[in-house]
């Protein structure tokens, strides 16, 4: 069934987000438009109940990288890499929706 939101996350995505190097394990690096913050973010955990999350993050559309996992990681373009250690949905029931991916820094 369509939603009044199908399409808003590519407008969110090319209005506030940036271009960030996405790397799927075993992959080939390449760019997504998508939202990147260092700063806290709420999400919706499996049960539809509302969680901050205080470890920088990653907003992307699913479809852009349909094959996320654990251990995939980004280039956000400030100099640090990230590995994603969990994904989160963002609540929205769009076809277009949003996965939130809590993120850890990279030291190499």
């Amino acid at each position: 069934m369509a939603s009044v939101f199908d399409g808003m996350a590519g407008v969110l995505a090319e209005t506030l987000g940036a271009p960030v190097a996405y790397t799927p394990k075993g992959g080939v690096p390449r760019d997504v438009q998508s939202i990147f913050r260092e700063t806290p973010v709420e999400a919706i955990d499996p049960d539809g109940h509302p969680v901050l999350i205080t470890s920088p993050s990653w907003r992307v559309r699913h479809n852009l990288a349909p094959e996320l996992a654990t251990g995939d990681r980004i280039a956000p373009g400030n100099g640090k890499i990230y590995a994603v250690f969990n994904v989160v949905p963002s609540g929205s029931t769009a076809s277009d929706a949003h996965v939130i991916c809590e993120l850890e820094r990279i030291i190499e």
